[in-house]
């Protein structure tokens, strides 16, 4: 059964006649009488009494009738229902554990912007578990988290490597540490150390990192961009992967710099994640799509192509 041969057999009821209704729907006469014999033997019912007269409903038909505007109905609610979305804006929700949120997620976003312009973009600042918790409960499309290089990735998700990159300290310029080629954990005891709280990645690390040693002095806050903005106003010296301090607008207005820390094994990875379970939006694809492009810009642009994601893409 097609919906055509119901918007048929509606025609006919309405006009009287399969000629009128041949006209109105242009089909040759032949063709809509085939067309709706083709239902009546699928229902078992002759629906229509055709006379020399005209054609009109049989008895079973007047019966079916309803039924038969009925579902008529409900696929016209469904398609003015869909043409409505289509052109109605569609918020997309990012969760972010706000490393690399300006160098790469500010160009991804006016790249979107441009190809989806009635579509909005609200970034959410949260932990990982956080997000992870927000795209099961479907208030989050996509989510960009960290790892350390042999983490295991949840099972629940996309995932797809973005960046990777190895730890630094975040300093300003005027930091006696500036001087440095790489800092060691001793260097970094010598300043007040902004770290993060617990439940970010960077706070795992720094602790592994510090093995027990305590610095002079300890700030404590949410996420890069509040820690590079400490940083930049003289209250300490912050640890972060590189690709969250690289290009940033601080460090490009010379507020900030950053020197490698003394740990050659450790790779730190940015990997945009969205649920398995249900169908992605169109809108949510695109932009997995640009984030993806232009994270492998960034690296070539500013890694010089040294750091390459260290993860396989479990996306497909």
């Amino acid at each position: 059964m097609r919906i055509e041969q119901l918007e048929y057999i509606e025609a006919v009821t309405r006009l009287g006649s399969l000629r009128r209704a041949a006209d109105e729907l242009h089909l040759s006469q032949p063709a809509l009488s085939e067309t709706v014999r083709n239902l009546e033997r699928e229902l078992g019912v002759d629906v229509l009494d055709r006379r020399r007269s005209g054609a009109t409903l049989s008895e079973r038909g007047r019966e079916l009738l309803p039924l038969i505007i009925g579902i008529l109905d409900a696929v016209d609610r469904l398609r003015r229902a869909a043409d409505d979305q289509h052109h109605t804006t569609r918020m997309l929700r990012l969760g972010t554990v706000n490393a690399a949120t300006v160098p790469l997620m500010v160009p991804t976003i006016r790249e979107f912007r441009a190809t989806h312009p009635v579509t909005q973009v609200e970034v959410v600042g949260a932990q990982q578990a956080e997000i992870h918790r927000g795209i099961q409960e479907g208030g989050l499309d996509l989510g960009l988290v960290n790892y350390l290089q042999g983490d295991d990735l949840p099972p629940d998700f996309h995932s797809t490597p973005l960046l990777s990159g190895r730890p630094v300290a975040c300093l300003r310029p005027d930091s006696p540490l500036a001087a440095l080629s790489t800092i060691g954990v001793a260097d970094l005891l010598t300043e007040p150390l902004i770290v993060m709280r617990s439940g970010y990645l960077m706070h795992r690390y720094v602790h592994r990192l510090l093995a027990g040693r305590t610095p002079s002095f300890s700030y404590s806050t949410d996420g890069a961009e509040m820690g590079k903005l400490m940083v930049a106003e003289g209250l300490g010296a912050t640890v972060l992967p590189d690709f969250s301090v690289i290009d940033d607008p601080l460090e490009r207005s010379g507020a900030i710099v950053h020197r490698p820390i003394d740990d050659a094994t450790t790779r730190i990875l940015l990997v945009l994640q969205r649920s398995r379970s249900g169908s992605v939006p169109p809108a949510a694809r695109a932009l997995h799509r640009i984030f993806v492009q232009q994270a492998a810009g960034y690296e070539a642009q500013s890694h010089d192509g040294a750091h390459g994601a260290m993860l396989p893409d479990s996306s497909s």
